[in-house]
């Protein structure tokens, strides 16, 4: 399904800019998505990740820089773009009074399908996201695992090369979620590239082979999952005393196998610290905790989180999911692509 610009890059964006008044929702933007993957672009609320996909996906204009989608500059083509993308926003874009059919045989009216062919992609995306059986049913009576694999169809009737989904698991429960990934990974075996914005780290984590952290307008940090977590160490062993009092003893013997200086999070009662002999550091320090008596809740090892990757590169960690990050403009008219 490939349709770049034969540099191997589905989406390329170079020092993009949009300004609200006084504040720059993006300062000099970069990002590069490599065909048929996942990409995972991570950042506080309000640090651009919803701009730039308007941007990417022509529903606002750029100010400053540039930015291409399937090798079709999206400032100047945005017609042909929007052909070639598809869009899933946070919350699912369905009709609850008709079936998931209904649904998809609508849309393919929209995208001028015709009536025939609109019914045929209609039972193909029905078969594909594994709503056939639920097909003639209402919406509202769907989960939302389903509704928003519905939404996904909806989003692919004209099979685009390029598919944004913001933050498209926002408010669903583990099972739900986990449908979701399994339709984004078909989606993606499939030759569609996915870039993908999302609050919940342990979904870029399963999803994406490539992430970029956004803060304040700008690309701070482009890597793999497991690149990203090195910057910040390796194994890490990890105590969760009994006892607040017992935080600083746990500190001292955790000191003892460490790298570097163990820090102490008094609210959870846990002391951690990053280690090279992993096997040996936690032997050692449970060992000593038990000899000396110290009650232990917890004890183990450890890899970095992309949660500590954030914390690291950011400053604080992930905010719960469902605030935007574009400001409100001062009144006036609506912006829209040409």
């Amino acid at each position: 399904m490939s349709d770049g610009n034969g540099d191997g890059y589905a989406v390329r964006a170079e020092g993009l800019e949009k300004r609200y008044g006084e504040k720059r929702a993006l300062d000099g933007f970069d990002l590069a998505v490599r065909e048929g993957t996942v990409h995972g672009l991570l950042g506080p609320n309000g640090a651009g990740k919803t701009t730039a996909v308007r941007i990417l996906s022509t529903l606002v204009r750029l100010d400053g820089g540039r930015a291409t989608v399937a090798g079709l500059d999206v400032a100047r083509r945005p017609r042909e773009v929007r052909a070639r993308i598809g869009l899933t926003g946070q919350y699912a874009a369905v009709d609850e009074v008709l079936t998931g059919r209904q649904n998809l045989e609508m849309f393919g009216r929209l995208f001028h399908l015709g009536g025939r062919r609109a019914r045929l992609r209609a039972t193909e995306l029905l078969d594909r996201f594994d709503l056939t059986d639920a097909a003639d049913k209402g919406v509202g009576t769907y989960s939302g695992g389903m509704r928003r694999r519905l939404d996904l169809a909806a989003s692919m009737i004209l099979a685009p090369a390029v598919l944004f989904l913001d933050e498209p698991t926002t408010g669903l429960d583990p099972r739900s979620r986990g449908e979701v990934w399994d339709s984004v990974r078909a989606l993606v075996a499939g030759g569609t590239t996915v870039l993908l914005t999302t609050q919940y780290l342990e979904e870029a984590d399963r999803l994406a082979s490539r992430i970029t952290v956004i803060d304040q307008g700008r690309a701070i940090a482009d890597d793999t999952p497991d690149g990203l977590k090195n910057t910040v160490g390796g194994d890490r062993v990890e105590v969760v005393v009994a006892d607040r009092a017992d935080i600083p003893h746990a500190v001292k013997v955790v000191a003892r196998v460490a790298d570097g200086d163990p820090e102490a999070d008094e609210t959870e009662l846990r002391v951690h610290a990053p280690v090279t002999d992993r096997v040996n550091a936690l032997t050692e320090v449970a060992r000593t905790l038990q000899d000396e008596g110290v009650a232990v809740e917890d004890i183990g090892l450890r890899r970095p989180s992309l949660d500590d990757v954030f914390l690291r590169l950011t400053g604080h960690r992930t905010e719960p999911p469902g605030a935007r990050d574009t400001p409100t403009p001062a009144p006036q008219p609506k912006e829209v692509a040409a």
